[in-house]
């Protein structure tokens, strides 16, 4: 269901498992979606489940599956994780982390909220994803020029202003089955060069310090994520877990895929299951048991135009039961601005295996060994 059909019928043409239909929907009206999906029972029998891994689409989805009586997250917390400004306040009203955060409305001076400002801060769209137009402002002066910077593209989208969080930057992933909350994986993640947030790499991190997970659980549970699976982005400052923000759909950037093959299960069809009011599933591996490592780099444009020259993809064996991988994720002969976000990815190289060492030298040696070439 979608409200551009002609350009999901293109990208599912030709391919071997392409969905039984594609429908034209007013997706982001959750009483469209669920009078839609009513009407099509007809042709397609009735629904059985209700889901979506898109950051704008969670609120909608689920209010749509209470409407049809079918499993669904809770639509509250969607939305309180989809709104960071929502994300904090409920944080610091049920006293489990404060962040310094101020929203900047539609049109808004910054006067205004002057006083309430703690710095150095990010700016970000207050729904945004993808770490795009985040950026990091050490004093008045840049925010000013930054803010207007982002109202020139995205119009008087709400903003907010937070204080920086310093630290290690984490990901941690979960399943749940609206009873339940399972952990299934932690990322460390390396950051590019400021004022900008764009991954530049992700190593595998089989276990975290019992009370930064502790801490981190609490947090999760306490803003309702509950059923499907979470992608929370956190840093690690004096022994604790700070909320950068929670994704409650799927890890990204082919991440989800890399973590199927990790841990040898198809997260994919546990996402499903979890959405069809099945339990959690048995076997899923616990990441600290798994006895393997992994490493991601993000080949990322240093500067807008063409990509000319890319490496062909690769999925290999190496000596060591090292396993390494290389998607492209731009297509030679595609141009395209510089965004300073993951739109700026070229490629993604991966490597599984049994240390540290194995998998960073693996990713390592293709990249240097590898050419890619953005010109005008």
């Amino acid at each position: 269901m979608t409200d551009d059909p002609v350009a999901h019928a293109a990208a599912y043409a030709g391919i071997a498992h392409a969905p039984l239909a594609v429908e034209q929907t007013e997706v982001h009206d959750a009483g469209a979606v669920a009078a839609r999906v009513l009407a099509l029972e007809p042709r397609y029998g009735q629904a059985r489940g209700l889901l979506s891994n898109s950051d704008h689409l969670q609120t909608q989805t689920a209010m749509a599956a209470e409407l049809l009586g079918l499993p669904g997250k809770d639509w509250h917390a969607t939305l309180r994780c989809k709104n960071k400004f929502l994300t904090r306040r409920a944080l610091s009203y049920i006293g489990l982390d404060h962040v310094a955060s101020v929203e900047l409305g539609p049109g808004e001076d910054l006067s205004a909220i002057t006083a309430e400002l703690v710095f150095p801060a990010v700016v970000k769209p207050r729904e945004g994803v993808a770490s795009e137009d985040v950026l990091l402002v050490r004093n008045l002066d840049e925010l000013q020029a930054q803010v207007e910077r982002i109202r020139e593209r995205r119009g008087d989208a709400a903003l907010i202003i937070e204080e920086y969080l310093s630290g290690e930057l984490h990901t941690y992933e979960t399943l749940g089955d609206g009873h339940t909350l399972q952990h299934f994986g932690s990322w460390r993640t390396t950051l590019g060069d400021p004022p900008y947030f764009t991954e530049t790499g992700r190593d595998w991190v089989p276990a975290l310090p019992e009370e930064v997970e502790q801490g981190l659980l609490a947090q999760i549970k306490a803003l309702g994520v509950g059923l499907g699976a979470c992608h929370t982005e956190f840093v690690v400052d004096g022994g604790r877990a700070r909320i950068i923000e929670v994704n409650y759909r799927l890890i990204g950037d082919t991440m989800d895929l890399i973590c199927s093959e990790l841990l040898g299960v198809d997260i994919f069809a546990a996402v499903i299951r979890l959405h069809l009011g099945e339990p959690l599933p048995d076997g899923l591996p616990r990441p600290a048991e798994l006895g393997r490592q992994a490493r991601i780099h993000y080949v990322t444009a240093d500067r807008e135009g063409t990509l000319y020259e890319s490496p062909a993809e690769l999925s290999a064996d190496l000596p060591g039961g090292v396993r390494l991988g290389h998607r492209r994720l731009r297509d030679p002969g595609v141009s395209a601005p510089l965004h300073g976000t993951n739109r700026d990815y070229l490629s993604v190289v991966h490597a599984l295996g049994p240390s540290v060492e194995s998998v960073r030298t693996a990713v390592e040696d293709f990249v240097g060994s590898s050419r890619w070439s953005v010109g005008a």
